[in-house]
C-alpha cells in the first residue's frame, strides 16, 4: 500500500466540505446541504446511512472499471453465490480457530487439495497455510529458507556470513521487500536479448555457500513466461555434485501454480522435483477468488523450521500459526474452498483453457495489425507482452496505453529492467470474465485509435520514467 500524508494545504483542507446533493438530506434537503461533512477531519455528528453511502458511492464512480483492467492479475468476477458466502463470513476472524472450527477446517482442506495438485510426495505430511496473498506467502517462504540456512551455518552467521537469495530481475517486488526487510542480499539475474527471465546456468553461477535458496517464477509478471524450474533444479543438482552446495528452490507460482497443473501436464515444476522445498500461489489470481488470499506450502515439516511456528494459548486452545498478519476475515478462505468445490479439476481446466484461448487469440490479432511485435504469445500464463514494430516511429507504447484509457481500458506500458531498459512494452492480462466478446471490443477500440496515432509526427511521451505504469 502507498504511504499517505495529509493535505497539501493543512490549514484550509480540513475545513473543505464535500459537495452534497440536496436530495441526500432525506428528511430536510436544505439542512442536508448545510450540514455537508468535511473531507479531512471527522464530522461533528452522524449522517443518515443512505447519505453516507451515496457520498462514498459517488466518489468511487471515478475509479476505473475493474473488468476492463487488463493490468491486474487479481480476480475481478465471481459468482453471486460466492459473494453471499463471503458476506456471511466477513465477520469471522480467521485466527480464531477455536471460535470458528469449520472455517479452520476448510482452510486445512484447501492446503490438502493444493498439496495433491502440486504432486507432494506425501500430501498428508505437507504443511501449509493461507495468507493474505502471495506477498505474505513469499515472505514466509523466504523466512523459512533463511532460518534453515542460518541453522546450517550457525558457526558463521551472523558473524561473517551474509545470506543471499538468487532470483531473476523479473521477480515481483515482494521479493525485493523480503531481502530488504530480512537483510538478505538480492542476487538478480538480468535479462539478456530475448531472454526475459532467469535461466538455469545464470542462476547456478550466482550461488555460493551463503545462498539460502533460488526463487523460480512460474509465470513472470513482465511477460507471462514460465521460468525453467526443472532446468534450474538440474543445474543446482550438478552444482551440488561439483561443490557439495545443497541449494533449495522455492517456486513463486503466484499465477502459474494455478494454471500449469490444469493445462501443462508436460511441464515439471512442482514437488515432483526433489529440490523444490516450497511453493506459493495467489488464490486471488488464477485461483479465481476475490482478493486477498494466498497459499504457502512446504514439502514436509523438515522444510519449515519448527521455531518459526508460534503456538499460542488463544481463547482456550493451542493454536499453531505461521503468519505475518494476525486478524483477518475468513471470507476469502471460504471462497477458495467454494471455488475448489464448485469447479473441480475439470472445471478449472475449462476456465483456464478458455482464458488462455482468449489471450492467444487476442495476441494473434494484435500481431496481424502490423504496428506491433509480440514478445510472448499468451501460451503459458494467459498473459502476453508486445511492443511497437521496429518501423513504427510516429507513436510508442505509452501513447497507446494513454489512448486506450480514454475508452476505459487499463493496459500498462512500462520499460523492462536491466539489461533491457531499451525495451518498452504493453502487457495484457486475460482473466476469467474477460470474454471473447470483450476481447473483440478491445480490438475494435485499438483499431479505431491507430489511424490517429499513425498521423502523429512522433511519440508524445517526453518523460518515459513518468509515463511507465508497471507496478506489479
Amino acid at each position: 500500500m502507498a504511504l499517505h500524508k495529509g493535505p497539501d494545504k493543512p490549514q484550509a483542507e480540513p475545513d473543505r466540505h464535500l459537495a452534497l446533493n440536496p436530495f441526500f438530506g432525506e428528511a430536510n434537503p436544505v439542512g442536508g446541504m448545510t450540514e455537508a461533512p468535511p473531507r479531512h477531519r471527522l464530522p461533528d455528528g452522524p449522517l443518515p446511512p443512505m447519505s453516507a453511502y451515496q457520498l462514498v458511492h459517488d466518489e468511487l464512480m471515478l475509479d476505473g472499471n475493474s473488468r476492463l483492467n487488463l493490468a491486474t492479475f487479481v480476480t475481478t468476477w465471481m459468482e453471486p453465490q460466492a459473494g453471499v458466502l463471503m458476506a456471511e463470513c466477513r465477520d469471522k476472524n480467521m485466527i480464531d480457530k477455536d471460535e470458528y472450527p469449520r472455517t479452520a477446517e476448510l482452510e486445512r482442506r484447501c492446503v490438502a487439495m493444493l498439496a495433491q495438485l502440486w504432486n507432494a510426495p506425501d500430501p498428508a505430511a505437507t504443511v501449509g497455510c493461507s495468507t493474505t496473498g502471495s506477498s505474505e506467502a513469499c515472505m514466509l517462504a523466504g523466512m523459512a529458507l533463511k532460518r534453515r540456512w542460518a541453522k546450517r551455518n550457525a558457526d558463521r552467521y551472523p558473524g561473517s556470513a551474509r545470506p543471499n537469495l538468487v532470483m531473476g530481475v523479473n521477480v515481483q517486488v515482494c521479493w525485493e521487500k523480503f531481502c530488504n526487510f530480512w537483510e538478505v542480499e538480492a542476487r538478480l539475474v538480468p535479462m539478456e536479448g530475448d531472454r526475459f527471465h532467469m535461466d538455469a546456468e545464470s542462476a547456478a553461477a550466482l550461488c555460493d555457500e551463503n545462498t539460502i535458496g533460488v526463487v523460480a517464477v512460474l509465470g513472470s509478471t513482465f511477460d507471462g513466461s514460465y521460468e525453467p524450474v526443472a532446468e534450474i533444479c538440474a543445474a543446482l543438482d550438478a552444482l551440488q555434485e561439483r561443490t557439495g552446495l545443497d541449494i533449495p528452490v522455492h517456486v513463486d507460482g503466484a499465477s502459474g501454480a494455478m494454471i500449469a497443473p490444469f493445462l501443462d501436464d508436460d511441464v515439471v515444476w512442482d514437488f515432483r522435483l526433489p529440490r523444490v522445498s516450497s511453493i506459493n500461489t495467489s488464490g486471488h489470481k488464477y485461483g479465481l477468488v476475490y482478493p486477498g488470499v494466498g497459499w504457502a506450502l512446504w514439502r514436509s515439516p523438515a522444510e519449515l523450521p519448527e521455531d518459526l511456528v508460534f503456538r499460542v494459548n488463544y481463547l482456550g486452545g493451542d493454536m499453531p500459526t505461521f503468519a505475518l498478519n494476525f486478524s483477518r476475515p475468513g471470507a476469502q478462505v471460504v471462497a477458495q474452498y467454494y471455488t475448489f468445490l464448485r469447479l473441480g479439476r475439470e472445471g478449472y481446466r475449462a476456465v483456464q483453457q478458455t482464458t488462455r484461448d482468449v489471450a492467444r487469440g487476442l495476441a494473434e490479432r494484435i500481431e496481424t495489425m502490423g504496428d506491433f511485435r509480440l514478445l510472448t504469445q499468451g501460451d503459458q500464463l494467459p498473459v502476453f507482452a508486445f511492443t511497437t514494430a521496429p518501423e513504427v516511429t510516429n507513436f510508442d507504447v505509452f501513447d497507446v496505453s494513454r489512448r486506450l484509457r480514454e475508452s476505459g481500458w487499463l493496459v500498462p506500458a512500462y520499460t523492462f529492467p536491466a539489461n533491457r531498459e531499451d525495451l518498452s512494452v504493453l502487457r495484457v492480462v486475460a482473466r476469467n470474465g474477460f470474454s471473447a466478446d470483450l476481447a473483440d471490443l478491445f480490438i475494435e477500440d485499438l483499431r479505431r485509435l491507430l489511424p490517429e496515432l499513425r498521423r502523429q509526427s512522433g511519440p508524445s511521451t517526453a518523460d518515459r520514467g513518468a509515463a511507465t505504469s508497471f507496478h506489479h
